[in-house]
């Protein structure tokens, strides 16, 4: 296992990296305390992405349908499909997410990491802008930009 990843108040454990698969896949544990989303939803240009919940319960939302991920789901993402994901509850979530091939590694995250401050806030424009060096659409004017809130 290596070293967790914090973003903001998310952290990433990567199992796997694309170093070590020889770029077939990227493999990691995501964490997402109790009412927090992904900066910006999103596209991935060059990869899949399998998302298998562990505990808690998240919802992802796929071209504005949102989709409950709880211990046991499995969701499979396409690329070019726009997505965005949030813990709408009061529990902390973990997935263990696995993408295919493996393009971005942990890299990318150490990236988005090195932009928040240290109370965890950061500059959308700056993540933006790191999304789309490694191939990743922002997508800054959708109506699921902003998460539902809190879900009992």
């Amino acid at each position: 296992m290596h070293k967790t990843i914090r973003i903001g108040a998310m952290s990433v454990t990567f199992l796997k990296t694309r170093h070590e698969t020889d770029g077939a896949f990227d493999f990691f544990e995501l964490t997402i305390p109790p009412l927090v989303h992904v900066p910006m939803p999103h596209i991935h240009r060059k990869y899949d992405e399998t998302i298998f919940g562990l505990d808690g319960n998240m919802t992802w939302t796929l071209r504005d349908v949102p989709t409950p991920v709880s211990r046991g789901s499995v969701l499979f993402i396409p690329r070019g499909v726009p997505h965005f994901y949030e813990n709408r509850h009061h529990t902390t979530a973990r997935i263990l997410c696995l993408q295919t091939p493996g393009v971005v590694g942990p890299e990318y995250y150490q990236e988005l990491a090195g932009l928040y401050t240290n109370d965890g806030v950061a500059d959308l424009a700056s993540i933006a802008s790191t999304m789309s060096r490694y191939g990743i659409i922002p997508i800054t004017n959708t109506k699921y930009l902003n998460p539902t809130g809190p879900e009992a």
